[in-house]
């Protein structure tokens, strides 16, 4: 982790890792999670492989939509997954990227520690991403996967 480049979030979640996995997973599961209310994530796109797509449109209370597109880099089931929007579904480069992601669940006694670490190319872009309100939104977010998850 940089602190100067990088953003994360840790928790331990008393939700076993394959429940959480497979919120990260199902298109269906992570339209109902992924972004904090009252935003949605709709649309979403998932190839399950290294090279595959993860595309969703974030759509806003006011109408605004982000569309996303990005790709795998790494899937190790029920315990890591990397994408990044720097390329898009078969490793093509993108025209811009904002952002890589790490997500990592390792089992503990009673759940599943819960690791997110967010990579950016610059200064500015993990500044921007402070100011969208990445703390209070992957919180949020997260808070939305441990309430699905804990139905599952």
């Amino acid at each position: 982790m940089n602190p100067a480049l990088d953003l994360e979030l840790r928790r331990d979640i008393d939700v076993a890792a394959e429940k959480l996995w497979a919120c990260w997973t199902d298109p269906a599961l992570i339209e109902r999670w992924f972004c904090p209310v009252p935003w949605r994530a709709t649309d979403v796109e998932v190839d399950l492989r290294p090279g595959g797509r993860f595309n969703s449109v974030i759509r806003g209370p006011e109408g605004e939509e982000m569309p996303g597109r990005g790709c795998y880099l790494e899937v190790v089931p029920q315990r890591r997954l990397v994408w990044t929007d720097a390329l898009t579904e078969g490793f093509r480069p993108a025209a811009s990227s904002f952002m890589t992601g790490i997500i990592a669940f390792t089992p503990i006694a009673g759940g599943t520690h819960y690791h997110a670490l967010v990579l950016h190319a610059d200064a500015a872009a993990r500044e921007r991403h402070l100011a969208m309100g990445f703390e209070d939104g992957w919180n949020a977010a997260t808070d939305q996967l441990v309430a699905l998850a804990r139905t599952l």
